[in-house]
C-alpha cells in the first residue's frame, strides 16, 4: 500500500519553483553540531499552500468532489460542498475536544477525520460505494496532493547525502500527516531512513495528536538526542516558521536556522508576542547553504 500511495503522490504532483524571498542571508560557521532536525513542508519540500493542509479556510469543494470519483466512489453534486463543509467542522470538533483535555495546540489523524466525513455523506445519500481503509488513505493523498501540491526543494539530495556522510546525526520535527512520510519514496525514491534519517529522532505530530509550535514535539526528540550523549545545543534545527519552528525549538536549547528559501511557507510573525526577542542562530535562502554552516 506504501508503494501504491507514493506513486500516487507523484502522478499528482508536478515540479514546483520556491519564490525568492528577498530576505537577506545571516551566515555564521557554528562548531560542535552533531545533529541537524529539519521541519518538511516549506523547508525540505515545497508547498503549494504554504503548509500542509488540514482543512483549511479556502473552498476546496472541487478538489474533494475530484478526490472521491479518483477512489472509485459514486458522488452526488452537492457531495464536495457538504464534504468540505465537514471536513472543517470535524477537523474543529476533534480540535476542541483536545483543547478540553488541555492541548493548546492540538492534532488529528486525518484517516479518522476522513472516515467521519465519509460516513456522515453515505448517511446524507450523498455518496455511495464501499468505503474500506484502503479507500481512505487514496482518498486522503488524492486531496492533500490536489489542495497542497508538493515537490522536493532544489539541493534537497544533495543536502542530506552530505549531512549523512559527515556523520551528522538527521532527524524531522514537523506537523504532518501519515502520508507526509512518504514524500521521501515518492520524490527520492527511498524512505526517509534510508535517506539518512534517523527514527528515533522524528516526531510526526499527526503520531502526537499535538502540533507545533508544541514544544512536545521537540521535547520527545530531545529525550533520543540525550540517549545518544548529544546535547540540544549541539542540535541544529532548520525551519520556515518563526513561530512554529523558532520559537519551540530555541525554547529547548537548540541552535536554530530559519529557512527563508520561499515566499510560499515562509512565515516571520512579526506580530506575534510569543516571537519577540526569537532570533535565529542563522538566516539562509538557499537549502545547501547549510554546508557552509557546519
Amino acid at each position: 500500500m506504501k508503494d501504491k500511495l507514493s506513486q500516487r503522490i507523484l502522478d499528482l504532483s508536478n515540479p514546483l519553483d520556491p519564490i525568492p524571498t528577498g530576505q537577506p542571508n545571516q551566515i555564521v560557521q557554528l562548531d560542535g553540531v552533531q545533529a541537524v532536525l529539519f521541519d518538511i513542508y516549506g523547508t525540505l519540500f515545497i508547498s503549494g499552500s504554504g503548509d500542509i493542509s488540514v482543512a483549511g479556510a479556502m473552498d476546496h469543494s472541487e478538489a474533494l468532489f475530484a478526490s472521491l470519483m479518483a477512489v472509485g466512489l459514486s458522488a452526488k453534486a452537492d457531495a464536495g460542498v457538504q464534504g468540505h463543509m465537514s471536513l472543517r467542522e470535524r477537523v474543529s470538533i476533534h480540535h476542541g475536544k483536545r483543547k478540553h483535555e488541555g492541548l493548546e495546540y492540538p492534532e488529528v489523524d486525518i484517516r479518522v477525520i476522513w472516515k467521519e466525513v465519509l460516513e456522515e455523506l453515505k448517511s446524507n445519500q450523498l455518496l455511495e460505494g464501499p468505503v474500506s481503509e484502503e479507500t481512505i488513505l487514496l482518498l486522503a493523498v488524492e486531496y492533500e496532493c490536489r489542495v497542497n501540491p508538493v515537490w522536493p526543494m532544489p539541493g534537497l539530495k544533495k543536502v542530506l547525502l552530505r549531512l549523512k556522510e559527515a556523520g551528522i546525526q538527521l532527524g524531522i520535527v514537523s506537523n504532518s500527516q501519515f502520508f507526509t512520510p512518504l514524500l521521501f519514496e515518492a520524490f527520492l525514491g527511498a524512505s526517509y531512513e534510508e535517506a539518512g534519517f534517523d527514527r528515533a529522532l522524528c516526531s510526526w505530530s499527526y503520531e502526537c495528536l499535538e502540533a507545533k509550535p508544541s514544544t512536545r514535539l521537540f521535547a520527545d526528540v530531545c529525550e533520543a538526542l540525550r540517549e545518544k550523549d548529544i546535547a540540544p545545543a549541539a542540535c541544529l534545527y532548520v525551519g520556515n516558521d518563526m513561530l512554529n519552528d523558532m520559537w519551540p525549538a530555541s525554547q529547548l536549547g537548540f541552535k536554530t536556522v530559519l529557512f527563508a528559501g520561499d515566499n510560499r511557507s515562509l512565515r516571520l510573525r512579526e506580530n506575534d508576542s510569543r516571537c519577540l526577542g526569537v532570533e535565529p542562530n542563522i538566516v539562509i535562502d538557499d537549502l545547501e547553504k547549510i554546508g557552509v554552516i557546519l
